[in-house]
């Protein structure tokens, strides 16, 4: 290598190194990511198509939903800016709705963020468990057999000191019997007919007469029973979270009826049908 090549390369790589480094500036929403024919991609237009995207492209790596996006952005910006201010009705009408629809929900958003605190979550769990009722529940054992007279002989075996879960394992053909034929607990509905109604008419630790139901004959005891109690708060959270935003979002929505001016006269002069006349948005 010639002394002269080699001073060269050393006085750029100086002057590379002298060179002052700027810090990048931290992005924001408004920050410009490209230009197509002098309109803005603005990163905040990136996220908020990141934002909406199904959960299966949300894995993705960055880099290579970066570059999707982007792209995406830029053949629809491309496409729609063929069309220029002449929108076609159908078009015009849709984004009108969705954009109300859209800053709709950002007030309700808003609603929600100042009026559903825990306060108003405890009033609506007040409101909605607060004079609750439970259902009585029951604990209940059984032996399922094929005839009345098998059923009658076990249930009077039983009433003579036989072990219940030992009689139903080794005599029960139902589901239950390995396990002694416990049932666990259940409630209102969550047996047939006839099933139900002989729990119901038994003391704990009384043993039914022979049950006819569509699976044959039972032998039952009742091995507890108790009434259903409100779930706690934090139990129904969602529910009641759900519940609380949406009486924030409709007593706002009432607020505003009252304070505005809306006259619904042209709509009652129209046939309900016309809302199925969809070719009146064909330009």
């Amino acid at each position: 290598m010639s002394k002269t090549l080699k001073a060269l390369r050393i006085s750029a790589a100086s002057v590379f190194l002298a060179a002052p480094v700027f810090a990048q500036e931290t992005p924001t929403a408004e920050t410009v990511v490209a230009t197509v024919n002098n309109t803005e991609i603005t990163l905040g237009h990136m996220i908020a198509v990141r934002e909406s995207l199904p959960q299966q492209y949300q894995s993705l790596q960055p880099s290579v939903l970066f570059s999707g996006i982007l792209d995406q952005i830029i053949q629809q910006t491309l496409l729609a800016q063929t069309i220029g201010d002449d929108i076609p009705t159908r078009a015009a009408k849709t984004l009108e709705v969705q954009r109300t629809a859209i800053l709709a929900d950002v007030a309700v958003d808003s609603v929600i963020a100042g009026r559903v605190d825990d306060a108003a979550l405890q009033a609506a769990y007040d409101a909605k468990y607060g004079n609750f009722v439970g259902t009585p529940e029951f604990d209940a054992s059984h032996i399922l057999v094929e005839t009345q007279e098998e059923a009658q002989a076990i249930a009077t075996e039983i009433r003579a000191g036989a072990d219940f879960a030992e009689t139903a394992i080794a005599k029960s053909t139902g589901p239950s019997g390995p396990r002694g034929g416990a049932l666990g607990w259940f409630g209102p509905g969550q047996m047939v007919p006839q099933f139900e109604a002989a729990v119901a008419a038994l003391n704990v630790g009384e043993v039914s007469d022979p049950v006819e139901t569509q699976f044959g004959w039972h032998v039952i005891i009742l091995n507890d029973k108790r009434t259903q109690e409100a779930p706690t708060l934090e139990q129904v959270r969602q529910e009641i979270q759900i519940d609380a935003e949406n009486a924030a979002a409709s007593a706002y929505v009432a607020e505003l009826r009252d304070v505005s001016v809306i006259d619904e006269s042209a709509a009652e002069a129209l046939d309900p049908n016309v809302i199925a006349q969809f070719d009146l948005l064909d330009d």
